[in-house]
């Protein structure tokens, strides 16, 4: 069974830093591109990263960029964003993603809550 596991999430103040981790099971995280998305109150889903199967591609949503990293540990199926200079606007629940081969299909996490408030 897959299985993506988000972990991480918590309330900090603006400017801080939050690591969120993707641990994923069922499926080798080395094959595959994986994501970040985030999902604010009330609104739709936003990409915010993606990573190569790799490790070595990153691309960002010019909202994050240069202020969030996404890595991984393919050694250790994770995923991982580092997130500095957290904004209000940046309060989400926050899903790790990725589209498989094998089994098919789209997979999310259940997601884990980030909360930007002073």
């Amino acid at each position: 069974e897959v299985q993506l596991v988000e972990s991480g999430g918590g309330l900090v103040q603006p400017g801080g830093s939050l690591r969120l981790s993707c641990a994923a099971s069922g499926f080798t995280l080395g094959g595959y591109d994986m994501s970040w998305v985030r999902q604010a109150p009330g609104k739709g889903p936003e990409w915010v990263s993606r990573i190569n199967s790799g490790g070595d591609i990153t691309y960002y949503a010019d909202s994050v960029k240069g202020r969030f990293t996404i890595s991984r540990d393919n050694t250790k199926n994770t995923l991982y964003l580092q997130m500095n200079s957290l904004k209000v606007e940046d309060t989400a629940v926050y899903y790790c993603a990725t589209v498989l081969i094998a089994p098919p299909g789209k997979y999310w996490g259940q997601g884990t809550q980030v909360t930007i408030s002073s």
